[in-house]
């Protein structure tokens, strides 16, 4: 078995640069997939190691070749001038990347931190959502080469989780049958996502570090890209409202609005919100059987997330009862 420093030095090494620069390892917490490591060089400088976990460790069928997605989401991100991760090197089986400084967001900030904050993230998440590509769906291929159009694709996505559940018997507030169904009533409103643009869909506090070091607290890197897709941008606004309610969010809309964001919050649009945040909250439900979580863990998502994925599901049927 490969140990730690071995592979960090093979991933530098990959990279062209010269393994002896690694002078520390510090194991970095907080995901549940991959293993995430922090490199130290001897000038100082840090790089994160990413590492997939092997193939025969149970996953999502998405979450195949996540790192590529990732590597692709940095790349894009950079051209965009959105502060995040740069690729240093990256492969199948790796991804090395710089460290962006500052720790993810808390509750430590005041409420007019929080409001400055909130406005720097709607500029930056509408220069990522300008960034678009040349089909829709996951660019790593775990579902099939990119699809034309963006039914086809998110018709995808929801049908690949929906057979994970099924195939881990997760506990779902109805039947997976029964969500495919009420999925598939809204499906017509996804014709009018044109053009493929880049999400993050992981865009919740944890992925959003925050740089105190200025003084002034700043947006220090949007990390962990390792969920993105080409698709509808309003998807990345599920995760950036993490079981809660975008529209409330001013300073937020206020900023994405001005650096020329679009978010419409008619009925079309609520529509598909309600698609989107089902999908995520079949992710979280359903990933809760392979990563073999605790007892608290799975109550919480039962309390609280299973409840939420019911009344987006109300609330497509709703729409399709008008």
């Amino acid at each position: 078995m490969v140990d730690s420093w071995e592979r960090a030095r093979g991933a530098l090494v990959a990279a062209g640069l010269p393994p002896g620069r690694l002078v520390g390892l510090r194991a970095m917490t907080g995901g549940t997939y991959n293993t995430v490591e922090e490199l130290l060089l001897t000038d100082g400088g840090r790089y994160v190691l990413k590492v997939p976990p092997a193939e025969t460790v149970p996953g999502l069928r998405h979450e195949r070749r996540l790192l590529v997605s990732e590597a692709d989401f940095y790349r894009a991100a950079e051209r965009a001038g959105v502060t995040a991760p740069k690729v240093v090197g990256s492969g199948e089986h790796h991804l090395l990347m710089t460290a962006c400084p500052g720790d993810p967001w808390d509750d430590s900030l005041t409420p007019a931190e929080q409001a400055c904050l909130r406005e720097e993230l709607g500029r930056q998440v509408a220069r990522l959502h300008r960034v678009t590509g040349t089909g829709f769906g996951y660019p790593s291929g775990a579902l099939g080469p990119p699809a034309a159009d963006w039914r086809t694709a998110f018709t995808a996505m929801t049908d690949a989780v929906l057979d994970d559940a099924r195939r881990y018997r997760a506990r779902l507030p109805r039947p997976a049958d029964e969500v495919a169904r009420t999925l598939g009533t809204a499906h017509h409103v996804l014709d009018e996502i044109t053009v493929p643009r880049l999400v993050h869909f992981d865009l919740w506090r944890g992925n959003i570090l925050v740089d105190h070091s200025a003084g002034v607290p700043r947006i220090g890197g949007l990390i962990d890209g390792e969920r993105m897709f080409w698709g509808d941008p309003a998807a990345d606004f599920v995760s950036l409202a993490l079981l809660g309610d975008i529209e409330k969010d001013e300073a937020f809309l206020a900023s994405y609005r001005e650096a020329g964001g679009r978010a419409a919050f008619d009925a079309s649009g609520r529509l598909r919100l309600a698609l989107y945040r089902s999908y995520l909250y079949l992710i979280m439900l359903t990933e809760s059987v392979p990563r073999e979580f605790g007892a608290e863990q799975n109550q919480w998502l039962q309390d609280t997330v299973a409840p939420e994925l019911d009344a987006a599901l109300r609330e497509i049927e709703e729409s399709a009862a008008v």
